[in-house]
């Protein structure tokens, strides 16, 4: 005789039902001290903690609403600096001075060695909190903004497609953009970009800063009007800030309130090279860096000039075929309407 046992849905039921209240349980301490400890970043005696944890969720598109727990918004916008205007030191041009040599001759004044010769050298970066990488292309004229002025409003590009699409070796994000509606497709600017010496989205303005090449390959970087644009004959660039470095010069350190995130940035040396930085964030090893770390790192490589460019989740540098560092977007991969791409060597000849 086979013996059969009966499900037992009431003992099913009740040991769910207490898995589901501990999972429950566990979930409402989790915020509970999350809360807490929110509540004593914000309330507690130190500004500098205070400062950072506005800062840090404000720079995000998703934990903003966390600051306005504790916070008016008038409070938060005097955190954050909302509503100081940066004015920048006018750029002296002259401090950069693009080396006359063979194509052949591969050199670095700063120590740093272009051992396979492709112009490129990659430096792993490390600071208290963070990690990244920085990009050194010794030849300006390699380094262009990418952008596809066409598809503006439909959908944008991965920094990876904008590498494939411009037959690039290299690629960082650049601009920022709108979300509407959080769709996140990455198709809009919020600044005005310049590709080929063509101005595309003319009434946004620069940002909280602008960097952008001009035909002799001389970064620019500051608070453009289109018409300022025009004149210093920029050919590429974008908007987004703040400027962190001009004449070789920190930005004055009021202006660059900012908490700990992934970023990016550009530069230039005095001898013309471009820095591309990408610091990861939101990770273990990795929690992210400040303006005041992204200057001190640009300023260690030898930035004459350097801006801020988009973080966060779209902070990211393809290089060599794939991605090197790590994305903290939790959606995958982010399309960008813009992104600084470094061509093959002679492209532009």
């Amino acid at each position: 005789m086979v013996e059969t046992h009966k499900i037992n849905w009431r003992k099913i039921r009740t040991v769910a039902g207490r898995i589901g209240a501990i999972f429950l349980l566990v979930l409402v301490w989790l915020v509970v001290v999350l809360y807490g400890v929110m509540f004593v970043l914000s309330k507690g005696p130190s500004p500098t903690a205070r400062n950072m944890f506005v800062c840090s969720v404000q720079e995000t598109s998703a934990a903003g609403f966390l600051a306005r727990l504790f916070f008016s918004q008038e409070q938060i916008d005097a955190i954050t600096g909302a509503n100081v205007e940066p004015e920048y030191q006018e750029m002296d041009t002259s401090l950069i001075v693009l080396p006359q040599q063979d194509d052949d001759t591969k050199t670095d004044a700063w120590g740093l060695v272009d051992e396979d010769g492709d112009g490129i050298i990659m430096e792993n970066i490390t600071g208290e909190g963070f990690s990244g990488y920085v990009m050194v292309v010794l030849d300006p004229s390699r380094v262009i903004l990418a952008t596809v002025p066409g598809s503006y409003g439909r959908r944008g590009y991965t920094v990876a497609d904008m590498a494939n699409n411009f037959d690039a070796v290299a690629a960082i994000n650049a601009g920022g953009f709108y979300d509407p509606n959080g769709s996140g497709n990455g198709s809009i600017p919020d600044t005005m970009v310049v590709y080929q010496g063509q101005i595309y989205q003319k009434g946004l303005g620069s940002g909280n800063g602008f960097a952008g090449f001009d035909s002799n390959h001389i970064l620019h970087v500051g608070k453009f009007t289109a018409d300022e644009v025009v004149s210093r004959d920029i050919q590429y660039g974008v908007g987004f800030g703040p400027v962190l470095v001009v004449n070789g010069e920190a930005v004055d350190a009021s202006l660059l309130r900012s908490g700990v995130n992934p970023r990016t940035a550009i530069a230039q040396r005095s001898d013309g090279a471009v820095l591309l930085v990408v610091i990861d964030g939101r990770q273990v090893t990795s929690l992210g860096a400040t303006y005041q770390d992204l200057v001190e790192v640009l300023l260690s490589y030898g930035a004459v000039n350097a801006c801020n460019l988009d973080g966060g989740s779209s902070s990211l540098m393809w290089f060599d075929g794939e991605y090197i560092n790590t994305s903290a977007s939790l959606l995958g991969i982010r399309p960008v309407p813009t992104a600084f791409v470094v061509l093959k060597e002679g492209a532009h000849e």
